[in-house]
């Protein structure tokens, strides 16, 4: 029998998270929206309640959580402060290509130094000329000796400036192509790398992304995950894991719009009744509940399919997608609804609609991930 009851302790997960959220991260989200500051005392925060590293297995120090666990958390971090999360989230990002290619030793060696020294990590694979089409990644490694010298431009990493830890996608064969990629760790103290300026953006303010260039970054052989010229399939790998912690937190954002939006329009009363109980509202609400809800069963779906080692490329796209559209979607009608004071910044859901657009466009547009929907369909 299928339910969609949660367990006492998933129940705990989200009552913990989301009580970590009310506390840390709401009371701080439009100070950090509005100074494009990064939330260094949250992230620590973070670690000392045990909110960060959740997919990092527990023997290595992490919380050890699920695939659909993660996806709990993610949702409570989303509601409270996208920007924020992902600040959080993105360490997920960055250490899942260890933990779907690495040897016990890196992985041992990696996330031991990373978590006592309550750091962050990146993930280091979008660069000026390489975005969707991530085989065309132009970052070269040149195997002298026992190192690889790194040559080449990132662009957009997130926790690029505060990361301990940069996981690099370059080439090792690059008459291969894509087969002929490699994901490398790089410490960010190795000299040769240099972290170039903060990028501004219109929304999730508070997460940080910058431009890296490596010059002659040379790193041990050691620090290769998994084999030489499998960084291609370890990075659609990553995305296959990681795309419905994206999802679930914009599932996140669509309820805190929603909610927030259907509070207020309760209490605002036009031509002598409050504008929720006018049909032309009341019917947006209900399509934003509907979507929300759908939203939610496909980040589960994904998360479950991932957690079970089954096919999950088609089904963690349709969540990404799909999730991401309907946070956008929901957090425009908020606006909407909510008139001045939903497009003033006295409000939220001005936030999440800026917040949103992003969500739409990281870790594959979806654009992208309509095409991965399509090629899989048609095989």
């Amino acid at each position: 029998m299928i339910g969609f009851e949660l367990t006492p302790e998933q129940q705990e997960l989200v009552a913990k998270t989301r009580a970590f959220a009310d506390a840390h991260i709401r009371p701080v989200a439009r100070q950090y929206d509005l100074s494009c500051e990064f939330p260094w005392p949250v992230v620590q925060k973070a670690y000392d309640e045990g909110v960060v590293n959740g997919a990092v297995p527990k023997q290595y120090g992490g919380a050890g959580h699920s695939s659909f666990e993660g996806t709990l958390a993610s949702e409570e971090l989303g509601a409270a402060c996208s920007g924020i999360g992902i600040c959080i989230d993105a360490n997920n990002l960055a250490l899942t290509p260890l933990l779907v290619g690495a040897s016990d030793d890196l992985k041992k060696r990696i996330f031991g130094h990373l978590v006592e020294s309550r750091g962050l990590a990146a993930f280091c694979l979008t660069e000026p000329d390489a975005g969707s089409d991530a085989g065309s990644v132009a970052t070269t490694a040149v195997k002298q000796g026992d190192k690889f010298v790194i040559n080449g431009k990132k662009r957009f990493i997130t926790n690029g400036k505060q990361a301990m830890y940069h996981t690099v996608f370059c080439n090792t064969d690059p008459g291969r192509g894509p087969r002929g990629m490699s994901a490398i760790v790089v410490p960010a103290d190795t000299p040769g790398v240099v972290i170039g300026r903060e990028l501004p953006k219109m929304g999730q303010r508070a997460s940080c992304q910058v431009e890296i260039e490596y010059k002659d970054a040379a790193v041990p052989v050691a620090n290769v995950i998994g084999k030489e010229n499998q960084g291609f399939l370890i990075a659609m790998k990553t995305f296959n894991r990681t795309r419905a912690g994206v999802a679930s937190a914009a599932v996140g954002m669509a309820r805190e719009a929603y909610e927030t939006a259907k509070k207020w329009a309760l209490g605002r009363k036009q031509f002598g009744q409050p504008i929720a109980s006018f049909q032309a509202i009341g019917f947006m609400f209900a399509e934003m509940l509907t979507e929300i809800t759908a939203a939610r069963f496909l980040v589960w779906n994904a998360a479950i399919l991932t957690d079970q080692d089954k096919e999950v490329g088609t089904y963690s796209a349709m969540a990404k997608y799909y999730a991401t559209d309907v946070a956008m979607k929901v957090a425009t009608d908020c606006v909407q609804i909510m008139g001045g004071e939903g497009y003033s910044q006295d409000n939220i859901v001005e936030k999440i609609m800026r917040d949103a657009k992003l969500s739409q466009i990281y870790e594959g547009t979806n654009q992208v991930q309509r095409l991965v929907i399509a090629k899989n369909t048609v095989k």
